[in-house]
C-alpha cells in the first residue's frame, strides 16, 4: 500500500526544493554540461578532489531541479511536459554516469590496495 501525499505537502516541498535550488544556482550557472578541454583542465589549478566535488555538485543540482519539476507536475503547475521529461532523463543519465565513475574509482582503489609493496 502506498501513501499519498496531499497537494499542500507537495506545494511546501516544492518551495523547499526551489529554495535549495536557488541557493545552489550560482554553481549551476558556472558549470556547463559540456566536458572541459584537456588544456583547460591542465592550466587550471584545481585538484582532483575539487573536480570530483564540482561534478557531484552538478549532479546534485540536476537532481534537485528534476525534483522541483516533478513536484510542479504533481501539483499541476507544469508548463512544458516535454522539457520536464528531457530534464528528468538528463538527470537520470548524469546520476548513472556518476555511479559508474564512482564504481570505477572504487575498483581502482581496491586494486591499488591489493598490490604488494
Amino acid at each position: 500500500m502506498t501513501a499519498f501525499i496531499p497537494v499542500e505537502a507537495l506545494s511546501s516541498l516544492s518551495q523547499q526544493a526551489q529554495a535549495m535550488l536557488a541557493a545552489n544556482q550560482p554553481a549551476m550557472v558556472q558549470s556547463e554540461p559540456s566536458m572541459p578541454s584537456v588544456a583547460g583542465s591542465a592550466s587550471a589549478t584545481s585538484s582532483f578532489g575539487q573536480l570530483v566535488s564540482n561534478g557531484l555538485t552538478q549532479v546534485n543540482n540536476q537532481l534537485i531541479g528534476s525534483q522541483v519539476d516533478l513536484q510542479k507536475l504533481a501539483v499541476g503547475d507544469a508548463q512544458n511536459l516535454h522539457q520536464i521529461m528531457i530534464n528528468l532523463e538528463e538527470s537520470r543519465l548524469s546520476f548513472q554516469l556518476m555511479m559508474q565513475v564512482r564504481s570505477r574509482l572504487l575498483e581502482a582503489y581496491q586494486d591499488i590496495m591489493k598490490m604488494p609493496i
